[in-house]
């Protein structure tokens, strides 16, 4: 089962495990297939009287609890990570971007029901550039609402501490001096 926060790959692994496949590992096991998976999204920035806003999405995780997270999806054939970033936060936000820059990849293993997936998901700093934020039009139903926050309130209240710290270092790109009021 994914856990928030786990960062499982290489870079992680203790010195003497770095090129092995895990002993636990399907690929050493032959248990549950691997699939391996890329999404795209990030941090849309709003900035109204000054204050940078975050759009948000409400959705069921797979075990199907409610969470609130940045918007993001897989890339489609053919399609590159910022390509993705922008067509995802479209969908299930209703709003138009342009990327900025790429703020973090994050790695992590979960357990599907009959397979293991590894997910790769690129996070990027888009710059808001027109329309009304809502979840309405999402043409897959992953997102059911779609609203703007506060970017230091996202900080702390999104789902995932992934996405917490994606959201803390936009905020630093943001604000390098440190003065985000």
């Amino acid at each position: 089962m994914h856990t928030p926060g786990m960062f499982v790959g290489p870079d992680r692994r203790p010195a003497a495990f770095r090129g092995a496949a895990r002993a636990n590992s399907p690929e050493r096991r032959g248990s549950s297939p691997t699939v391996h998976e890329t999404s795209a999204g990030g941090v849309a920035i709003k900035v109204s009287r000054g204050m940078p806003y975050v759009a948000v999405i409400k959705r069921k995780n797979r075990s199907g609890r409610y969470e609130w997270c940045l918007p993001k999806g897989h890339l489609e054939r053919g399609e590159t990570a910022t390509e993705a970033a922008v067509r995802e936060v479209a969908e299930e936000t209703g709003i138009r971007t342009r990327v900025v820059c790429h703020i973090s990849s994050v790695d992590y293993w979960f357990s599907g029901s009959q397979t293991r997936i590894h997910k790769m998901v690129h996070h990027f700093l888009l710059e808001y550039l027109d329309g009304e934020i809502t979840a309405e039009n999402d043409p897959d139903h992953e997102a059911e609402d779609a609203l703007w926050v506060p970017l230091q309130d996202a900080t702390r209240s999104l789902s995932y501490a992934n996405e917490r710290r994606v959201a803390r270092a936009a905020l630093a790109l943001l604000y390098p001096d440190g003065n985000d009021t």
